[in-house]
């Protein structure tokens, strides 16, 4: 039986993911992380969308959910409500630095436990929305460091040096957004609950670079946002 552990945040992208294992595994499970970030409002969303995706692809998916605090190492604007999110920047400017919205070695560390939970589990393929053209300056959505934490957990567990490899998978890696939403429809998945802003509330801001990247994606791609589309109709 192919299992895969899907690290799911509830945006966008992890959606497009938790949609296409549906497709790919024969059995899904996903991890969410609350890790004190300013829009832990993606969390509760996150579970609107397992329940649906359920649904869609008739597969029960087991979910997991833990608790770490990384504001307790701050330094970014996620995770310190006293650091500003940055807002209206244009794409050439987000991709030519590391942003403060960068939180420190944040994959590295959703990793090492989404490997641990894996091996306990005797999942092998574990599943992520990275991405190395939305944000060029994140250094922990690239194609060598998923590669070499691949080689290091197998490197580092039991599992790993005695069973069936450790596989880390990044299908969205070199997809632009506007491709990645249109790669998911492939898939049937539902975006009415991803939830994308920065900024944490109900309604998104559309100024932060999430926010903007997702927007100029559903452009590019010619289509509605199924998120602003069911908010529209729960205003009326």
């Amino acid at each position: 039986m192919k299992n895969a552990l899907v690290i799911y945040s509830g945006g966008l992208d992890s959606t497009t993911c938790l949609f296409w294992a549906l497709d790919e595994f024969d059995e899904v499970s996903t991890i969410t992380f609350d890790y004190s970030q300013r829009h832990s409002i993606e969390i509760e969303y996150s579970k609107k969308t397992v329940d649906i995706a359920q649904k869609i692809k008739n597969k029960k998916i087991n979910s997991y959910y833990f608790n770490i605090d990384l504001s307790q190492i701050g330094g970014n604007a996620l995770t310190d409500l006293n650091i500003s999110v940055p807002k209206n920047r244009n794409e050439k400017t987000m991709s030519s630095e590391i942003p403060i919205t960068y939180v420190p070695f944040r994959n590295g560390i959703f990793l090492s436990i989404a490997g641990a939970l894996a091996e306990k589990n005797n999942i092998s393929n574990i599943i992520g929305g990275w991405n190395m053209l939305d944000y060029s300056g994140y250094p922990d959505c690239r194609d060598d460091f998923l590669n070499s934490f691949e080689e290091t957990l197998n490197y580092g567990t039991k599992k790993g040096t005695t069973g069936e490899k450790f596989k880390i998978l990044s299908p969205l890696l070199k997809m632009r957004k506007s491709e990645i939403i249109l790669f998911g429809k492939e898939h049937k998945a539902d975006y009415s609950f991803s939830y994308s802003c920065y900024m944490g509330n109900a309604i998104p801001c559309l100024e932060c670079d999430s926010c903007i990247l997702r927007a100029n994606g559903f452009k590019e791609a010619k289509l509605e946002d199924d998120f602003l589309v069911r908010l529209k109709k729960e205003q009326e």
